[in-house]
C-alpha cells in the first residue's frame, strides 16, 4: 500500500499536479514494524518490549517483537533478522548482539528498502536511520565514580562482564576503568560470565578463592551482579562488599531494597523500546529524525529505590510487581 502511495505521488508530479503531504507523528497507515531484541529471557528486555508495544498502540502500527533465547545466541539473532527481511516488514528496530556480525544482514535490509533503527547498542553500517539508547561508556563512568565514592578511592575490586568481544560490555568496562583511573582502586580480576546469573556465581566463587578479601564488584549487567552477590553471600562477605550492577532490572532493584546489591546503573529500557518504534514511525512517514537519540541513565541505590519501584508501573503490571516485590510493599508504594 505504501509503495502504491509513493507511485501515485510521483505520477501526480509528472502530470504537474501539486501534491501536499503532511508529516505527522501518528502512522499514515498500519506499518508492520519488527523489533529484534538481544534476548527474551530477562526483565530488562521485557521492559524494552513493553515500551515498543505501547508505542505501537500510541502510533497505530503493528509491532512484532522477537529475539534469541539469550544474549550469547548471535547466529540465532542473525537468522531472525533474515526472517524478518523475508517477511518484507516495513521497518526494523534492532538491538544488535554483535554489531560487526550483524552489519551484512542490516545492510541487506537497507538494500531491500527496509529502514533500520538500532536501539540499546549502536552499530555502524551503511544507511542506518538512527540510534536510540544509552551511551554505555558514559553510563559506566557513573558506575566507576560511584565505586570510587563508596570505597573512598581505594581498595581491590573485581569486574564480572559479558561475553568477551561483546561491544556493549567492552564499553561498560572501559568507561568504568576510565572513571576509577585516578583513584587507588585496583582491579584484581576481570572475568566473563556471559551475562548469566548462574555463570556469575561460579566465576565469583573462583575469584574469591584467590582474592577472599575483595572490597567491591562491578557487574556489567544486573544478572551477573546478582550472581556475584550470591557467591559473596555464601562466604558471608556480602555485607562488606560494594556490588554495583548495570541495567536497573526489577530483580536488581528488589535486591537493593533488601539491602543486598549496593546500586545499579539504570537504563530506561522502557523508553529505549518506545523511542525506537517512534523513530521508525517518523521515518516511514517521511519525517527527518536525529541520527542519535540518547536515553538518559542514573544510579539507583537505597536513597531512590522506592521511586524507582514506582516508575516500573510503566513497564509491568501490578500483578507482576506484586509477584516481584510482595503485595504489602506495592500497596505501600503505589496506593
Amino acid at each position: 500500500m505504501r509503495k502504491l502511495f509513493y507511485l501515485f505521488i510521483v505520477l501526480m508530479l509528472v502530470l504537474g499536479v501539486t501534491v501536499t503531504v503532511s508529516a505527522q507523528t501518528e502512522a499514515d497507515e498500519e506499518y508492520r514494524i519488527s523489533v529484534v531484541l538481544k534476548a527474551t529471557n530477562s526483565d530488562y528486555w521485557k521492559s524494552v518490549q513493553a515500551g515498543a508495544d505501547q508505542a505501537a498502540e500510541d502510533f497505530g502500527v503493528e509491532v512484532s517483537v522477537v529475539g534469541p533465547s539469550n544474549e550469547t545466541q548471535v547466529m540465532q539473532q542473525i537468522n531472525l533478522l533474515e526472517d524478518q527481511i523475508s517477511r518484507q516488514v516495513d521497518g526494523l528496530v534492532v538491538a544488535p548482539l554483535r554489531p560487526s556480525a550483524a552489519k551484512t544482514v542490516l545492510e541487506k535490509a537497507i538494500s531491500r528498502g527496509i529502514p533500520v533503527v538500532t536501539i540499546d547498542t549502536d552499530a555502524e553500517f551503511e544507511g542506518k536511520t538512527s540510534f536510540a539508547g544509552t551511551g554505555n561508556f558514559q553510563a559506566a563512568q557513573q558506575a566507576g565514580n560511584y565505586m570510587v565514592e563508596k570505597l573512598d578511592g581505594e581498595g581491590e575490586i573485581a569486574i564480572v562482564r559479558g561475553a568477551a568481544g561483546d561491544y556493549i560490555h567492552d564499553q561498560r568496562v572501559e568507561g568504568f576503568l576510565d572513571a576509577i583511573g585516578d583513584s587507588n582502586i585496583n582491579v584484581v580480576s576481570t572475568q566473563p560470565a556471559d551475562s548469566q546469573r548462574g555463570e556469575a556465581v561460579s566465576v565469583m566463587q573462583n575469584i574469591l578463592q584467590t582474592y577472599p578479601n575483595i572490597d567491591g564488584v562491578y557487574g556489567t549487567n544486573d544478572e551477573m551482579a546478582l550472581g556475584a552477590f550470591r557467591a559473596l553471600k555464601s562466604t558471608n562477605a556480602g555485607d562488606n562488599v560494594t556490588v554495583i550492577g548495570f541495567d536497573g532490572s526489577p530483580d536488581a532493584i528488589k535486591s537493593i531494597r533488601n539491602g543486598e546489591l549496593t546500586a545499579t546503573v539504570q537504563q530506561d529500557s522502557y523508553n529505549i523500546g518506545y523511542t525506537g518504534v517512534e523513530l521508525m514511525v517518523k521515518t516511514l512517514n517521511g519525517e527527518e529524525v536525529e541520527k542519535t537519540v540518547p536515553v538518559p541513565t542514573n544510579i539507583i541505590d537505597k536513597d531512590n529505590v522506592d521511586e524507582s519501584i514506582r516508575d516500573l508501573r510503566k513497564a509491568f503490571s501490578r500483578d507482576r510487581l506484586e509477584n516481584i516485590f510482595g503485595e504489602d510493599l506495592i500497596e505501600e508504594l503505589l496506593d
